[in-house]
């Protein structure tokens, strides 16, 4: 069995946004990420300072957790992180499917992974110039090519400015044909301190008036549901 590096696996709960946002879900977030966004919500599965707090798990294990989070009943398994790409979940996936589990991921398309052609849901969320790192599209487009074969593939942008917008809307154009999702982004990342839901809902009235302004019709517009109902508390 393939040995993964977990920081937690709750629910289930709902996903909160993008493709499947107000899905039943629980999810398996990994330990460690490749980047470091200047916006990261999840430092605690990100940052090596809290390598201590993650587990090393088997494959059987983490899917026996599954199995008692979700009472056996076949729900969507959400892989996020971290970057959950720099794992090996072959295994995983294939014990999910055999008893009707479907997987979805997240990942900044940063490194592809054979078996991004597992998934039911493959959500590409490049970081836009805020998160002050730099998107390598030939790594982009290896993360597509591995996902031949996938259920969907899309694309998830967090805006957070006007210089995120326009980067968004340049990277839409590269990649036409995949769906495309935005939302805003949120800057109150800590867990204990409460979010205030009217700036949430005035920076996402933000962006659907600049997307309706534009006459840019092709992306959803979307919140952060899970932060507005829980603000940024862990496990929810």
């Amino acid at each position: 069995m393939s040995q993964l590096r977990i920081a937690e696996i709750f629910g289930p709960t709902i996903q909160g946004e993008g493709a499947l946002i107000g899905e039943p879900t629980v999810f398996v977030r990994t330990g460690g990420c490749d980047y470091r966004c200047a916006w990261c919500d999840s430092l605690h599965a990100v940052d090596s300072a809290y390598r201590h707090t993650w587990a090393a798990m088997d494959t059987d294990t983490v899917w026996t957790e599954v199995q008692r989070l979700s009472k056996g009943v076949p729900l969507t398994v959400s892989l996020s992180g971290g970057n959950p790409a720099i794992q090996d979940f072959t295994q995983l996936i294939a014990l999910g499917h055999a008893q009707g589990y479907r997987f979805a991921c997240e990942t900044q398309g940063s490194i592809p992974k054979a078996w991004f052609a597992h998934l039911d849901t493959l959500v590409l969320s490049p970081k836009p110039p805020s998160s002050k790192e730099v998107v390598d599209w030939a790594a982009f487009d290896a993360c597509l090519e591995a996902a031949e074969g996938a259920g969907t593939v899309v694309m998830k942008i967090v805006i957070f400015d006007d210089t995120d917008y326009a980067w968004a809307r340049g990277a839409a154009e590269k990649y036409p044909d995949l769906p495309l999702y935005l939302q805003p982004g949120n800057l109150e990342v800590d867990p204990d301190v409460p979010v205030d839901p009217q700036r949430l809902a005035d920076k996402l009235l933000w962006l659907v008036d600049k997307t309706i302004h534009d006459s840019w019709f092709a992306p959803r517009v979307l919140p952060q549901l899970h932060v507005l109902l829980w603000g940024n508390k862990r496990g929810v």
